[in-house]
């Protein structure tokens, strides 16, 4: 995908409803290629570092000049592949807390929840994200959720869980990875997308973990709400 010349097909405006398809491809991105980095200032590549960072924080942004890429850094990712606790751990830690795009509408929102979670109730809780696209934010536009990934405590399952999803799929995995003990349990969640609300995503979660999700049901279209 081009980005154009300092970014500009990322800061194209499109009509209501619609989300930017340059901003879309990166959010899905795992690696971003910044190409022809010689002809444009540093003040404009780190002005364009910054908008991509603050559509994905996760994604490894990799810079050139005339297409000249190490192919062992772009080919044979393994992607999807399933990951050891600690490096995605370590991973997540370096995503900052809330990212604003450009248009305010894209975002990577992360949060830390500490805790098992039940893994019905973690299931719709995506879902509702993912599927279902019920969750509104505090200006009750629903919240669309372009990809996520993170690492849950699942109660009563020793191993450390990776999930991770793209629009309307999405897994849950468990590494080979144990919790030490109780008080290391913890889960820590990514989104990128629209609309998103980090204090609402947060405390709804906390609902699923917590089982006190009747003081949230207003954020749900037709109530629906985590069991």
């Amino acid at each position: 995908m081009k980005l154009h010349r300092k970014g500009q097909y990322l800061e194209e405006e499109k009509p209501d409803g619609l989300i930017n398809e340059a901003s879309r491809q990166v959010a899905l991105a795992d690696i971003i290629i910044i190409n022809k980095t010689d002809l444009i200032s540093e003040e404009d590549l780190s002005k364009l570092r910054t908008t991509i960072r603050s559509i994905n924080g996760l994604g490894k942004i990799l810079e050139t000049q005339r297409s000249r890429v190490d192919l062992s850094n772009v080919l044979d990712l393994h992607a999807f592949d399933s990951l050891s606790g600690i490096s995605l751990q370590k991973k997540l830690q370096h995503v900052p807390t809330t990212q604003p795009h450009l248009d305010q509408s894209i975002i990577t929102v992360t949060f830390e929840v500490r805790g098992n979670a039940k893994e019905e109730s973690l299931n719709v809780f995506i879902q509702n994200l993912l599927w279902e696209k019920n969750v509104r934010n505090k200006d009750d536009d629903y919240m669309e959720v372009i990809r996520l990934k993170g690492l849950v405590s699942i109660k009563d399952k020793p191993k450390q869980v990776i999930v991770q999803g793209v629009h309307e799929l999405y897994d849950l995995e468990e590494t080979p990875l144990s919790w030490n003990d109780d008080t290391e349990r913890t889960n820590r969640l990514v989104l990128i997308g629209r609309n998103l609300d980090k204090e609402i995503l947060t405390q709804l979660f906390i609902a699923t973990v917590m089982e006190t999700e009747k003081r949230w049901t207003t954020h749900f279209k037709e109530d629906q709400v985590c069991p």
